[in-house]
């Protein structure tokens, strides 16, 4: 059966959606400040051992099937961050769809007076824009996904390097910032390995 299963924090609140095969590992954190479980959703079979966060002024985020968020990862999201089907995180990567702090810095440091006195405001603009992560892709070791960018299908993000633009299908992308190394073939399959 394919009924998801809720995940409820110490306290008893939902924290996330999942399907009964997705795992979280005892590194996982799930930080679920915006409330209603359906903000983070997991599919089935997805593991995850790093940590996703959505903020209380807004956020979404939904793993795919057979996804894998590696230890040390931080995936958090102010707006939402769509991460497709057979996408492999490797450890340590950041991932975030807004600026996390305003660029005015007497905004900032009321958002971080408000932050460290009352907790994340419900009302700040941190610029946020979408991130999308497109099926079969890999995201390496320690590389950075920011704000507003699409990760085409089986497109590979080399390790260390920080994604400010869009990386076509199937493309390998690397460095600071990010840029098309080569294109790489589409596997073929069989109907039945997807």
């Amino acid at each position: 059966m394919n009924l998801p299963l809720l995940l409820r924090s110490i306290v008893g609140k939902p924290t996330c959606i999942r399907h009964r095969a997705a795992r979280l590992l005892a590194s996982a954190r799930v930080v679920n400040m915006g409330g209603a479980s359906d903000l983070i959703r997991l599919g089935a079979h997805t593991v995850i051992r790093g940590e996703l966060l959505v903020f209380p002024h807004g956020g979404e985020i939904t793993i795919g099937d057979w996804g894998y968020v590696g230890e040390g990862t931080r995936i958090w999201s102010a707006a939402r961050i769509s991460v497709g089907n057979r996408v492999l995180v490797s450890h340590n990567v950041t991932i975030l769809d807004s600026l996390t702090h305003p660029l005015d810095a007497g905004e900032r440091h009321r958002q971080v007076r408000a932050i460290l006195t009352e907790g994340h405001p419900r009302d700040v603009d941190l610029g946020a824009r979408a991130v999308w992560i497109g099926d079969d892709a890999w995201i390496g070791a320690g590389a950075i996904v920011l704000r507003g960018v699409r990760i085409g299908r089986g497109a590979i993000v080399g390790a260390g390097s920080v994604v400010t633009r869009d990386v076509p299908d199937w493309t390998l992308v690397a460095g600071n910032p990010a840029r098309a190394i080569r294109t790489l073939s589409e596997p073929k399959t069989e109907e039945g390995d997807r």
